[in-house]
């Protein structure tokens, strides 16, 4: 295991996780929903959620046809680079957004997220090469708690920018962090190796062979029915992170500080959860982490439906941060281990297609559910957490590649 080349990989989520943390989960969509669209009866909860939507069912679609481009043209690292170029310009033009603004707020938005979530399949196509399958848990899990360190870093950098009311510093921020913390990754991660065919044939025998995809996926039964599972309960997870500021805003009246404050606490315990929990991944195994994380976060909707008190919502904050940071660590180490050699950035595009595809519905359910009760962001919430159950209950059919890992890796051990 090449460790300048793991730290290259794990300093990616550091830069990339200013993202999620300042613009789709504190500030950003409380501002794009109550300031420049207005949430009178959840009018800006809908837009917030078509934008998150329309945004990750594009990359629902494209991805396992990119990951194709990927493995079979050796372009990995260069539309990892083109994708976050993407997120850093259209965040710097967030700019240029006025109140009234909606549908310019939106379009940026979207190509924003685009840019965010494409550059993640790639990203996580790196895992397998990067570390062997007894220790992909840990590495999952160091990056997910470096990523957590640079959303604790661009909130710190946010909060003084906006207790004086500097949005506009405060965007432009986040787009310098992504772009200056990317550096090393783009230039340290392994480089791309030379492709079997051109990258336009390329495309097309992506586009081509989806059928083909779906259907390795389904020969492969323990890892169909993993991505089933995670179909559902990765929704949940997503949609609790596009949600929570405009929650925390509109049902308990968080202000701009105030919310940051709760999300620096939340990475903090993401950041616990991640490195916590990355070591029983590899231990334990990666079904049992992701279990008893789903099982937290369906207590933790239930509960959040009856708290109100902004005290007792940092409670449950902490608890959902913990599990947070283990459950993405724990479900990335998963795939990794139940893909076969040779498919990484192609099965990386699929599982990036299972999750993005699910978290469309998501938001909508979120939103829609909002705004058919007139706001009601509780009843809201209490939706988003049916997925938590969905997930967890078909997790259990899952058989985990911890028992195998241990077959392969003790010369004794007979056939399963």
């Amino acid at each position: 295991m090449n460790r300048k080349q793991v730290a290259a990989w794990a300093l990616f989520d550091f830069a990339n996780s200013a993202y999620p943390a300042v613009i789709t989960t504190a500030i950003f969509g409380a501002y794009y929903a109550n300031t420049i669209v207005g949430n009178e009866g959840g009018l800006g909860d809908l837009w917030w959620g078509r934008a998150m939507s329309l945004s990750v069912l594009f990359v629902a679609i494209s991805s396992p046809a990119l990951g194709s481009v990927a493995d079979r043209s050796g372009v990995r690292k260069k539309m990892l680079f083109v994708y976050t170029a993407i997120c850093v310009l259209f965040v710097s033009l967030f700019v240029t957004i006025e109140p009234g603004m909606v549908v310019w707020g939106f379009l940026l938005a979207v190509l924003a997220n685009i840019g965010f979530e494409g550059a993640m399949v790639f990203y996580n196509a790196y895992l397998p090469d990067l570390a062997p399958r007894e220790k992909q848990g840990f590495v999952s899990g160091l990056g997910f708690g470096v990523g957590y360190a640079g959303s604790i870093a661009a909130l710190l950098i946010a909060y003084p920018l906006l207790v004086r009311g500097h949005y506009d510093l405060t965007w432009l921020s986040v787009a310098a962090f992504f772009a200056i913390f990317s550096i090393p990754s783009l230039l340290f991660l392994p480089k791309d190796r030379p492709g079997e065919m051109a990258l336009l044939r390329a495309a097309y025998a992506g586009v081509v062979g989806f059928r083909g995809l779906v259907g390795e996926v389904l020969r492969e039964r323990e890892l169909r029915r993993f991505l089933l599972a995670f179909f559902f309960y990765i929704d949940g997870v997503l949609t609790v992170i596009v949600v929570a500021g405009p929650y925390a805003e509109n049902t308990l009246g968080f202000g701009a500080t105030e919310r940051i404050l709760l999300f620096l606490v939340v990475q903090i315990s993401a950041l616990v959860g991640a490195l916590g929990l990355a070591k029983p991944t590899d231990v334990w195994g990666p079904k049992r982490v992701i279990t008893l994380t789903l099982l937290l976060w369906t207590f933790l909707t239930v509960l959040t439906y009856f708290i109100y008190s902004k005290s007792g919502f940092f409670v449950v904050a902490v608890l959902a941060g913990f599990g947070l940071g283990a459950v993405q660590a724990a479900s990335r180490a998963m795939m990794a281990a139940l893909i076969p050699r040779g498919k990484e950035a192609e099965m990386f595009g699929f599982y990036a297609f299972c999750g993005k595809s699910s978290s469309v519905l998501g938001p909508m359910v979120f939103g829609g559910v909002s705004y058919a009760l007139a706001g009601n962001q509780r009843a809201a919430v209490l939706a988003v957490g049916a997925f938590f159950l969905i997930g967890l209950v078909l997790l259990q059919r899952v058989a985990d590649p911890k028992a195998a890992i241990v077959a392969t890796s003790d010369p004794g051990a007979g056939p399963s």
